[in-house]
Protein backbone atom coordinates (compact mmCIF):
# COMPACT_ATOMS: atom_id res chain seq x y z
CA UNK A 1 0.00 0.00 0.00
CA UNK A 2 1.10 3.59 -0.68
CA UNK A 3 2.30 5.69 2.23
CA UNK A 4 -0.47 7.94 3.50
CA UNK A 5 0.17 11.66 3.68
CA UNK A 6 1.08 12.58 7.26
CA UNK A 7 0.33 16.29 6.99
CA UNK A 8 -0.85 16.84 10.54
CA UNK A 9 -4.51 17.60 11.31
CA UNK A 10 -6.42 19.40 8.52
CA UNK A 11 -10.12 20.18 8.16
CA UNK A 12 -10.80 19.87 4.41
CA UNK A 13 -14.07 20.70 2.64
CA UNK A 14 -14.73 20.05 -1.06
CA UNK A 15 -17.17 22.53 -2.65
CA UNK A 16 -18.32 20.94 -5.91
CA UNK A 17 -20.30 22.54 -8.68
CA UNK A 18 -23.17 20.30 -9.86
CA UNK A 19 -24.89 22.84 -12.11
CA UNK A 20 -26.74 21.69 -15.23
CA UNK A 21 -23.69 22.39 -17.42
CA UNK A 22 -21.77 19.57 -15.70
CA UNK A 23 -22.46 16.49 -17.77
CA UNK A 24 -23.05 13.11 -16.03
CA UNK A 25 -19.70 11.62 -17.06
CA UNK A 26 -17.96 14.83 -15.92
CA UNK A 27 -19.57 14.54 -12.50
CA UNK A 28 -18.32 10.96 -12.28
CA UNK A 29 -14.80 12.23 -12.99
CA UNK A 30 -15.22 14.75 -10.18
CA UNK A 31 -16.19 11.93 -7.79
CA UNK A 32 -13.07 9.99 -8.74
CA UNK A 33 -10.97 13.15 -8.35
CA UNK A 34 -12.12 13.56 -4.73
CA UNK A 35 -11.66 9.88 -3.91
CA UNK A 36 -8.16 9.84 -5.43
CA UNK A 37 -7.12 12.77 -3.23
CA UNK A 38 -8.70 11.24 -0.11
CA UNK A 39 -6.91 7.96 -0.79
CA UNK A 40 -3.56 9.67 -0.16
CA UNK A 41 -4.62 11.38 3.07
CA UNK A 42 -4.46 10.16 6.63
CA UNK A 43 -8.19 10.17 7.36
CA UNK A 44 -9.32 10.12 10.98
CA UNK A 45 -10.95 12.00 13.84
CA UNK A 46 -7.56 13.26 15.01
CA UNK A 47 -5.97 13.49 11.53
CA UNK A 48 -7.59 14.81 8.32
CA UNK A 49 -11.33 15.39 8.51
CA UNK A 50 -13.26 15.85 5.26
CA UNK A 51 -16.62 17.33 4.36
CA UNK A 52 -18.33 17.68 0.98
CA UNK A 53 -20.69 20.47 -0.08
CA UNK A 54 -22.32 20.44 -3.50
CA UNK A 55 -24.01 23.47 -4.98
CA UNK A 56 -26.07 24.61 -7.90
CA UNK A 57 -28.86 27.16 -7.44
CA UNK A 58 -28.94 26.01 -3.82
CA UNK A 59 -26.39 24.45 -1.49
CA UNK A 60 -26.56 20.91 -0.17
CA UNK A 61 -24.33 19.53 2.58
CA UNK A 62 -23.47 15.96 1.54
CA UNK A 63 -21.56 15.18 4.72
CA UNK A 64 -19.82 17.23 7.37
CA UNK A 65 -16.38 17.13 8.96
CA UNK A 66 -17.69 14.94 11.77
CA UNK A 67 -19.73 12.48 9.65
CA UNK A 68 -17.03 10.06 8.46
CA UNK A 69 -13.72 9.10 10.04
CA UNK A 70 -13.11 6.03 7.89
CA UNK A 71 -12.18 6.03 4.22
CA UNK A 72 -14.73 3.34 3.29
CA UNK A 73 -17.75 5.23 4.58
CA UNK A 74 -16.46 8.49 3.08
CA UNK A 75 -16.16 6.91 -0.38
CA UNK A 76 -19.67 5.50 0.01
CA UNK A 77 -20.93 8.99 0.85
CA UNK A 78 -19.27 10.47 -2.25
CA UNK A 79 -20.66 7.77 -4.51
CA UNK A 80 -24.18 8.47 -3.22
CA UNK A 81 -24.14 12.16 -4.22
CA UNK A 82 -26.96 13.03 -6.64
CA UNK A 83 -26.19 16.12 -8.79
CA UNK A 84 -28.52 19.09 -8.30
CA UNK A 85 -28.32 20.16 -11.99
CA UNK A 86 -29.50 23.77 -11.76
CA UNK A 87 -27.67 27.15 -11.67
CA UNK A 88 -24.22 28.19 -10.40
CA UNK A 89 -24.44 30.07 -7.07
CA UNK A 90 -20.78 29.82 -6.08
CA UNK A 91 -20.88 32.77 -3.66
CA UNK A 92 -23.75 31.17 -1.78
CA UNK A 93 -21.74 27.93 -1.51
CA UNK A 94 -18.68 29.72 -0.13
CA UNK A 95 -20.84 31.54 2.44
CA UNK A 96 -22.44 28.26 3.53
CA UNK A 97 -19.05 26.59 3.83
CA UNK A 98 -17.67 29.46 5.91
CA UNK A 99 -20.66 29.71 8.27
CA UNK A 100 -21.84 26.09 8.48
CA UNK A 101 -19.33 23.55 7.13
CA UNK A 102 -16.46 25.13 9.08
CA UNK A 103 -18.40 25.51 12.32
CA UNK A 104 -17.80 23.62 15.58
CA UNK A 105 -21.24 22.03 15.28
CA UNK A 106 -20.19 20.52 11.94
CA UNK A 107 -16.93 19.14 13.35
CA UNK A 108 -14.51 22.03 12.73
CA UNK A 109 -11.64 21.94 15.21
CA UNK A 110 -10.02 24.99 16.81
CA UNK A 111 -6.42 25.69 15.79
CA UNK A 112 -6.60 23.18 12.92
CA UNK A 113 -6.06 24.54 9.36
CA UNK A 114 -9.22 25.00 7.29
CA UNK A 115 -8.82 24.18 3.59
CA UNK A 116 -11.56 24.50 0.97
CA UNK A 117 -11.29 23.15 -2.60
CA UNK A 118 -13.82 24.64 -5.04
CA UNK A 119 -14.32 22.74 -8.31
CA UNK A 120 -16.42 24.60 -10.88
CA UNK A 121 -16.99 24.59 -14.63
CA UNK A 122 -18.76 27.91 -15.13
CA UNK A 123 -19.11 31.57 -14.25
CA UNK A 124 -20.78 32.27 -10.88
CA UNK A 125 -24.31 33.67 -11.14
CA UNK A 126 -23.79 35.59 -7.90
CA UNK A 127 -21.04 37.72 -6.30
CA UNK A 128 -18.04 35.78 -5.01
CA UNK A 129 -15.27 38.31 -4.32
CA UNK A 130 -16.64 39.76 -1.07
CA UNK A 131 -17.69 36.47 0.54
CA UNK A 132 -14.45 34.76 -0.52
CA UNK A 133 -12.44 37.61 1.00
CA UNK A 134 -14.41 37.23 4.24
CA UNK A 135 -13.74 33.47 4.25
CA UNK A 136 -10.01 34.03 3.72
CA UNK A 137 -9.97 36.62 6.52
CA UNK A 138 -11.45 33.95 8.80
CA UNK A 139 -8.46 31.74 8.02
CA UNK A 140 -9.88 29.47 5.32
CA UNK A 141 -7.32 28.60 2.65
CA UNK A 142 -9.17 28.38 -0.67
CA UNK A 143 -8.12 26.48 -3.77
CA UNK A 144 -10.11 27.25 -6.93
CA UNK A 145 -10.14 24.60 -9.65
CA UNK A 146 -11.75 25.71 -12.89
CA UNK A 147 -12.69 23.29 -15.65
CA UNK A 148 -13.37 24.06 -19.33
CA UNK A 149 -15.80 27.03 -19.31
CA UNK A 150 -14.67 28.43 -15.95
CA UNK A 151 -13.74 32.12 -15.74
CA UNK A 152 -10.18 32.87 -14.60
CA UNK A 153 -11.16 36.25 -13.13
CA UNK A 154 -13.74 34.56 -10.91
CA UNK A 155 -11.29 31.85 -9.88
CA UNK A 156 -8.75 34.47 -8.80
CA UNK A 157 -11.48 36.32 -6.88
CA UNK A 158 -12.17 33.15 -4.87
CA UNK A 159 -8.70 31.76 -4.24
CA UNK A 160 -6.10 32.47 -1.60
CA UNK A 161 -2.83 34.09 -2.62
CA UNK A 162 -0.39 33.33 -4.11
CA UNK A 163 -2.56 32.52 -7.13
CA UNK A 164 0.07 30.32 -8.76
CA UNK A 165 -0.40 27.89 -5.84
CA UNK A 166 -4.18 28.16 -5.45
CA UNK A 167 -5.73 28.74 -8.90
CA UNK A 168 -5.92 25.94 -11.48
CA UNK A 169 -7.66 26.02 -14.84
CA UNK A 170 -7.79 22.81 -16.85
CA UNK A 171 -9.31 22.13 -20.27
CA UNK A 172 -11.50 19.22 -19.26
CA UNK A 173 -12.65 17.18 -16.28
CA UNK A 174 -10.34 14.42 -17.48
CA UNK A 175 -7.38 16.65 -16.57
CA UNK A 176 -8.32 17.61 -13.01
CA UNK A 177 -6.07 14.81 -11.75
CA UNK A 178 -3.21 17.23 -12.58
CA UNK A 179 -4.46 19.53 -9.85
CA UNK A 180 -4.92 16.52 -7.59
CA UNK A 181 -1.23 15.67 -7.76
CA UNK A 182 -0.16 19.25 -7.01
CA UNK A 183 -2.69 19.56 -4.21
CA UNK A 184 -1.43 16.35 -2.60
CA UNK A 185 2.12 17.71 -2.68
CA UNK A 186 0.97 20.96 -1.12
CA UNK A 187 -1.08 19.32 1.62
CA UNK A 188 1.59 16.75 2.39
CA UNK A 189 4.24 19.40 2.90
CA UNK A 190 6.21 18.66 -0.23
CA UNK A 191 8.96 21.22 -0.87
CA UNK A 192 11.80 22.09 -3.16
CA UNK A 193 15.02 23.96 -2.47
CA UNK A 194 16.09 27.30 -3.87
CA UNK A 195 19.57 28.84 -3.78
CA UNK A 196 20.67 32.39 -3.06
CA UNK A 197 21.65 34.58 -6.05
CA UNK A 198 24.99 33.48 -7.47
CA UNK A 199 24.52 29.86 -6.39
CA UNK A 200 23.10 26.85 -8.23
CA UNK A 201 21.27 23.80 -6.89
CA UNK A 202 23.35 20.62 -6.97
CA UNK A 203 22.16 17.26 -8.29
CA UNK A 204 21.12 16.19 -4.79
CA UNK A 205 18.46 18.96 -4.97
CA UNK A 206 19.44 20.09 -1.46
CA UNK A 207 22.89 21.71 -1.46
CA UNK A 208 24.07 24.78 -3.37
CA UNK A 209 27.34 25.65 -5.13
CA UNK A 210 28.68 28.94 -6.44
CA UNK A 211 27.75 29.32 -10.12
CA UNK A 212 30.85 28.88 -12.29
CA UNK A 213 30.32 31.74 -14.72
CA UNK A 214 33.67 30.96 -16.36
CA UNK A 215 32.34 27.60 -17.52
CA UNK A 216 29.75 29.24 -19.77
CA UNK A 217 32.39 29.86 -22.46
CA UNK A 218 31.36 33.45 -23.15
CA UNK A 219 33.70 35.39 -20.93
CA UNK A 220 36.18 36.38 -23.73
CA UNK A 221 39.12 36.72 -21.36
CA UNK A 222 42.46 36.73 -23.14
CA UNK A 223 44.15 34.59 -20.48
CA UNK A 224 42.32 33.50 -17.34
CA UNK A 225 38.74 33.74 -16.13
CA UNK A 226 38.40 33.99 -12.35
CA UNK A 227 35.00 32.96 -10.96
CA UNK A 228 33.53 35.15 -8.19
CA UNK A 229 30.11 35.30 -6.55
CA UNK A 230 27.53 36.61 -9.04
CA UNK A 231 30.05 36.95 -11.88
CA UNK A 232 33.64 36.69 -12.98
CA UNK A 233 36.68 38.81 -13.83
CA UNK A 234 39.63 38.33 -16.17
CA UNK A 235 43.21 37.88 -15.05
CA UNK A 236 46.39 38.10 -17.14
CA UNK A 237 49.55 36.01 -17.04
CA UNK A 238 52.49 37.34 -15.07
CA UNK A 239 53.97 40.46 -16.72
CA UNK A 240 50.88 41.25 -18.76
CA UNK A 241 48.60 44.19 -18.05
CA UNK A 242 44.79 43.98 -18.13
CA UNK A 243 43.39 46.77 -20.29
CA UNK A 244 40.37 48.90 -19.47
CA UNK A 245 38.00 46.61 -21.36
CA UNK A 246 38.57 44.09 -18.56
CA UNK A 247 39.34 41.30 -21.04
CA UNK A 248 42.42 42.13 -23.12
CA UNK A 249 45.92 41.42 -21.82
CA UNK A 250 48.74 43.68 -23.10
CA UNK A 251 52.07 41.90 -23.61
CA UNK A 252 55.12 43.18 -21.68
CA UNK A 253 57.16 43.72 -24.90
CA UNK A 254 54.53 46.05 -26.32
CA UNK A 255 54.45 47.86 -23.01
CA UNK A 256 58.25 48.52 -23.13
CA UNK A 257 57.95 49.59 -26.80
CA UNK A 258 55.31 52.17 -25.87
CA UNK A 259 57.62 53.45 -23.10
CA UNK A 260 60.53 53.85 -25.58
CA UNK A 261 58.28 55.79 -28.01
CA UNK A 262 57.30 58.15 -25.24
CA UNK A 263 61.02 58.74 -24.35
CA UNK A 264 61.85 59.56 -28.00
CA UNK A 265 58.94 62.03 -28.15
CA UNK A 266 60.35 63.77 -25.07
Amino acid sequence: PEQKCKSGPVDLVFIIDSSRSVRPHEFETMRKFMIDILDTLDIGADATRVGVVQYSSQVHNEFSLKTHFKMESMVKGINEIVPLAQGTMTGLAIKYTMNVAFSPDAGDRPKVPNVAVIVTDGRPQDRVAEVAAEAREKGIEIYAVGVARADMTSLRAMASPPFEDHVFLVESFDLIHQFGLQFQDKLCGSYYCLCLPGYTLNDDQKTCSVIDYCSFGNHSCDHHCVNVLNGYHCKCNHGYRLLDDGKTCQPPVLLSHVTEERLEDD
